[in-house]
């Protein structure tokens, strides 16, 4: 894939509305939000979202990207979590399925509403649209189960260091070495004990 071949089917008007979208992004992100800028490709954009509290996704950071095509803004742009993880509205590859990125995309959304309804996404699942049909049924039939599926993968793939306020110490533990604190160096043999409960509970329940 030629990565400069979409920057090169947008108006100069189109690509400088984006690129300052994701400085205002990058200088002022939503909370619990963090953009990546690629400066040689806007169209290729990746964020952290940290699961929100109160949800199986709580305590991962999850990668998603968005691929902004030629037709941008009149069509959405695809999306896709490039972390791992185990929900409805997640295919196996990663694409995600949400109505703003479908009927109900309007061409003055902008980035940031898009990555918030990915984490709104994350808090109210859509089992009705479901590209996971696993974790669909799940959700409707045993939430418990859901949960904890949802719990193990999070563990498994998503967990790493919280953001900070100035989001500079933001590291996805699928990226690469996740920064060591002090304060956290005590924890990991008891997070290593529960994710292995964890393992075996829904083991048993497969």
């Amino acid at each position: 894939m030629n990565i400069m071949s979409n920057v090169e089917n947008l108006s100069p008007q189109i690509i400088r509305q984006v690129t300052k979208e994701l400085q205002e992004l990058v200088n002022e992100p939503p909370e619990g939000i963090k953009i990546a800028l690629n400066e040689e490709d806007i169209t290729d954009i990746q964020a952290y979202i940290e699961g929100p509290a109160g949800t199986p996704y709580s305590g991962g950071i999850f990668k998603v990207k968005l691929c902004l095509g030629k037709d941008f803004p009149q069509a959405p742009p695809k999306a896709f979590f490039l972390t791992k993880i185990f929900h409805p509205n997640v295919a196996n590859n990663g694409e995600i399925c949400v109505n703003t990125l479908k009927k109900d995309w309007k061409s003055d959304l902008g980035i940031k509403h898009i990555l918030l309804t990915i984490k709104c996404l994350l808090i109210y699942p859509n089992a009705e649209s479901a590209l996971n049909e696993e974790a669909g049924k799940l959700l409707l039939e045993h939430y418990d189960d859901y949960s904890q599926r949802a719990k193990m993968m999070t563990e498994i793939h998503a967990m790493t260091i919280k953001i900070t306020k100035g989001g500079a110490d933001l590291q996805s533990s699928s990226d690469g070495p996740i920064a060591k604190k002090h304060a956290s160096d005590k924890k990991i043999p008891a997070e290593k004990k529960k994710l292995l409960k964890d393992k075996k509970r829904i083991l048993k329940r497969l």
